[in-house]
């Protein structure tokens, strides 16, 4: 549903995007991350059609964003950082203006406006003139303006900027279920949002892709290997020497000991799980079992060491995080 193939954007000798490319299947809801400057708000500047690339092109619903502009446009819905109001207009004024520009159906304009107002929820301040609004309501009403035309393509640029957390979280369930209907593209600086919203995550930093996968996969490969965390009561037993035994383990180091308890976190070969083999030795000794869990890296721990400068030096290179 988008398509984007090697886009460079220079802004003089300055190279802000630097040949990008990446797809978002139909349906599918794609997290952009990178820290500031990192290219991401050129990149969807570029895939609505504000500004043109210096190089490459980009899809849009089938249309080239450029050779075929007003067909993309149609087709997509953009809320930038800051929502495209007019204070001097009430928010269903505004709503009715944008569906005319939209090419809204005339007899199917009220019902929509009013379904937008509802769906994100700024029905009470329909008669309210923008220029009075909060910043979490224009955010909202920036949302409906997107969603208005029912487009194919959603671009979203900080959509819960300015949220109370009762409002991002019935922000984040809207566009959970707008998934399979709408191809989004969501930018936010909100990590766990992108976790839980999200199918696959793309990081940019300093203008370049540096990883393309699911936050499972990402997780997974920059730790090198499986982690689990067990907590075990082995009675003043060595148990760290039994746990080592264990076929496909490679690592057993000590977390936390606290009494005859001791925490350890357990590492294994990528792909092996060992879960049983390790109750089976614990069990089997006649040892307490108190807790067994994956560890995971966070995805904060994935952004950091994939954006820092310090850790980018020491990691692998970006082809080979990258999965397409």
């Amino acid at each position: 549903m988008i398509e984007v193939q090697h886009l460079t954007k220079r802004y003089g000798p300055v190279t802000a995007v630097d040949d990008v490319s990446f797809t978002v299947e139909r349906g599918e809801i794609l997290g952009f991350l990178g820290p500031n400057g990192a290219g991401k708000t050129t990149t969807m500047r570029v895939l609505t059609g504000y500004m043109p690339p210096s190089e490459g092109k980009a899809i849009v619903a089938g249309y080239d964003v450029f050779d075929q502009p007003l067909e993309a446009k149609r087709r997509t819905g953009y809320l930038p950082e800051t929502p495209p109001l007019y204070p001097d207009m009430t928010v269903r004024e505004y709503l009715t203006f944008v569906a005319r520009i939209k090419s809204v159906p005339r007899n199917d304009c009220t019902k929509r406006i009013g379904d937008m107002m509802e769906r994100t929820r700024i029905t009470d301040v329909a008669d309210r003139h923008c220029g009075k609004l909060s910043k979490g309501y224009r955010q909202r009403v920036g949302l409906a303006q997107a969603m208005l035309h029912n487009p194919d393509v959603l671009i979203l640029d900080e959509p819960t900027a300015g949220l109370d957390p009762k409002q991002i979280i019935e922000t984040r369930e809207l566009i959970k279920g707008l998934a399979g209907d709408h191809t989004i593209i969501l930018s936010t600086h909100i990590l766990p949002e992108v976790s839980q919203t999200c199918q696959r995550i793309v990081i940019i930093n300093k203008g370049k892709i540096v990883a393309v996968d699911t936050p499972d996969n990402l997780t997974s490969r920059l730790r090198g290997s499986e982690t689990m965390y067990l907590q075990v009561d082995a009675q003043g037993a060595d148990a760290a020497e039994a746990l080592q035994r264990v076929p496909g383990v490679t690592r057993v180091g000590i977390a936390d000991a606290r009494d005859s308890v001791t925490g350890f976190e357990v590492d294994s070969a990528t792909g092996r799980d060992v879960r049983r083999e390790l109750a089976a030795v614990i069990v089997g000794r006649g040892w307490g079992l108190l807790e067994m869990r994956p560890m995971r890296m966070s995805l904060e721990d994935v952004f950091l060491q994939l954006t820092t400068q310090d850790a980018a030096a020491q990691a692998a290179p970006a082809e080979e995080v990258t999965h397409e």
